[in-house]
């Protein structure tokens, strides 16, 4: 019977949303981000998103979201997930590396207050940290999101979004209820 194990799953996903609420450290990260994202749609700069994997179909999930809509007929936010052009992320894969994927597409697109939304369920993807420092570099402000140590990560962006778990699952879930909290408030505010 797998009952008791569908039970089990979805009691740890709960547990680790349970664990967000009570975090009141990192709600405020969250809160922190939501007005970053106003501040930036209201200055016309973009959010990039990047992440592999899980984290990628993430990316694109909350790129969506805001280039859109979420709640509302509105008007497009400008959100982009950098992988979805498959020509391009061969390409580079191939000429160069795929540690420089992300890294190499900031060089074009990323600029001065524009966000990158770094998404890495470890904190430890390579391509992620070189997007990371590439963003810095232009003047971009950077947003973790991750599991619980934050990895690499940890200490590399102006924000972070630790999930408090270890499993990839709970974690990735979990980004994309904190991805909708932030949508939804930015998109309420600005229409």
């Amino acid at each position: 019977m797998l009952i008791p194990k569908i039970e089990s799953i979805i009691k740890a996903s709960i547990k680790t949303k349970e664990l967000l609420v009570d975090d009141k450290s990192l709600l405020n990260t969250i809160e922190l981000v939501t007005e970053v994202c106003i501040k930036a749609f209201r200055s016309d700069k973009q959010i990039l998103f990047g992440g592999n994997g899980g984290s990628a179909a993430d990316a694109q999930h909350l790129a969506a979201e805001f280039s859109g809509r979420f709640y509302k007929d509105r008007d497009p936010l400008n959100a982009e997930a950098l992988h979805v052009n498959t020509s391009y992320i061969t390409a580079v894969a191939n000429d160069y590396s795929y540690d420089d994927i992300y890294s190499h597409i900031i060089r074009a697109k990323g600029r001065k207050g524009d966000i990158l939304f770094a998404i890495s369920t470890s904190g430890n993807s390579i391509n992620i940290i070189k997007a990371i420092q590439q963003a810095k570099k232009q003047g971009m402000i950077t947003i973790g999101m991750t599991g619980i140590t934050g990895g690499q990560m940890k200490n590399m962006c102006d924000y972070l979004i630790n999930v408090p778990s270890n499993d990839t699952p709970r974690i990735q879930e979990t980004h994309i209820v904190v991805g909708h909290i932030i949508c939804e408030l930015v998109e309420a505010r600005l229409f």
